[in-house]
């Protein structure tokens, strides 16, 4: 009698898992499929066509991310449904900075064991974003590595291709002493600061993800996962008014500013111009988190900053009334190194 042979499946990896996980997702990739996509799911490649109506110069703007740490609180809560979309959309927001409408995304996921229910909910935040932003699913990877992760955890990264014509792309070579500066609210803490997040949360207050935070009304699970809010629908209408923009992530208004700022000019934030949400003022409560500290890590409430001339900021703020977006002058550029600074 023939002796059993080992299997892919008795190293850890299982195709047949793999096919399951593809057929749950194949519908919700197609929903995402624009004009330009040429290939179907399952070629070796994303073919796509781009229109160049009206574009002098068109350029590709590209760019890759994570969430972060912010994947623990979806292990924790079993909530496998949000963070593509968060993905998504800060994806979508790294290009609109530079003036880039996106084109279509890509997904790498890469887990220990295999779980089709878990990968199909990954995917479909990933279809839901796309779709919001009007860009294709193109394609992606999803590689089971048995021995690399814990089992249930997995980790996803995404890349977006956009496009902008050249003339209108947004460097902060228009930046100019004088400028105003306009943040738009945050969602949450969006994918940045997590990691000191969890530590206020579970070991210094002692929380459980299913505990409410009375003071914040909330269960610290829907705060950890509250989701990442795309800019594309409020500012791209508006991207000829604006001198740059700024998406605020890791290092908060405090570093990621400055990557916009052109030679002698520098931002004056004013602290009280606007409400920083509770949240912010639990955890720097709580965790003895110094203001600075704070305004490196978190978003403080602002997403999104928009540096504007003067004589162009109340038809900026007009937009972005009509269609529903709220907005809040927070500081000035003004001459300077590069820093910025709070009043």
């Amino acid at each position: 009698m023939d002796k059993k042979g080992l299997t892919y499946r008795d190293a850890g990896v299982d195709i047949d898992a793999q096919d399951e996980a593809l057929r749950r997702i194949k519908g919700f990739i197609k929903d995402t499929r624009t004009p330009g996509v040429l290939a179907d799911l399952g070629s070796f490649g994303g073919l796509f066509r781009p229109q160049l109506d009206g574009l002098e110069e068109p350029v590709l703007v590209a760019s890759a991310d994570g969430v972060g740490t912010k994947l623990r609180a979806a292990f924790l809560t079993g909530v496998h449904d949000t963070v593509g979309r968060d993905l998504v959309n800060h994806c979508v927001n790294d290009i609109l900075v530079q003036g880039a409408r996106p084109l279509f995304f890509l997904d790498y996921i890469a887990t220990g064991k295999l779980e089709p229910a878990v990968l199909a909910c990954v995917v479909e935040g990933l279809a839901k974003g796309c779709r919001e932003n009007g860009c294709a699913l193109l394609g992606g990877e999803t590689a089971e590595m048995p021995g690399f992760y814990t089992d249930g955890e997995y980790d996803v990264a995404g890349f977006i291709v956009g496009i902008v014509d050249r003339p209108r792309v947004l460097d902060g070579s228009a930046v100019r002493s004088g400028d105003l500066v306009v943040g738009l609210p945050a969602s949450g803490m969006h994918t940045n600061g997590f990691s000191l997040a969890r530590k206020i949360f579970f070991d210094v207050a002692g929380l459980q993800v299913g505990d409410t935070v009375d003071e914040l009304g909330e269960t610290v699970g829907q705060i950890l996962l509250a989701e990442h809010k795309s800019y594309l629908a409020a500012l791209s209408g508006a991207i000829d008014r604006v001198h740059a923009l700024a998406h605020i992530t890791g290092g908060g208004l405090t570093d990621n500013l400055p990557r916009v700022l052109p030679a002698g000019c520098s931002v004056r934030i004013e602290r009280g111009s606007w409400e920083i949400p509770k949240l912010y003022k639990y955890m720097a409560e709580r965790g003895g988190v110094a203001e600075n500290e704070m305004f490196r890590t978190f978003n403080m409430g602002i997403g999104m900053v928009a540096i504007v001339a003067p004589d162009e900021v109340r038809a900026l703020e007009a937009h972005l009334d009509a269609l529903g977006e709220r907005h809040v002058r927070i500081g000035e550029v003004v001459a300077g190194d590069g820093a910025v600074s709070y009043g």
